[in-house]
């Protein structure tokens, strides 16, 4: 099975993962995605300076697999779980 590593990019900052994680594809990879910025978006608060993030999703070789706005896994109020596009 593949690893997918979870960076966040901040503006021109980039917070790497070092050790990534094994996931069966990159459908997996995106739900983990999505899952991730969620849980620290609940923790920090969704402050403008997260909400501007973006998590790089790269596999095992450091191609970029897909990057994902930390402001599209917001959840609306009211909403069980969509996303904002």
């Amino acid at each position: 099975m593949p690893r997918y590593f979870f960076a966040t990019r901040v503006g021109a900052d980039l917070l790497p993962d070092p050790e990534g994680r094994t996931l069966r594809d990159a459908d997996e990879a995106w739900e983990v995605a999505r899952n991730l910025i969620r849980e620290v978006l609940r923790e920090s608060g969704p402050t403008s300076r997260l909400l501007s993030a973006i998590l790089e999703v790269t596999d095992e070789a450091g191609e970029i697999v897909f990057e994902f706005p930390f402001s599209e896994a917001v959840v609306p109020p009211g909403e069980p779980g969509g996303t904002l596009h």
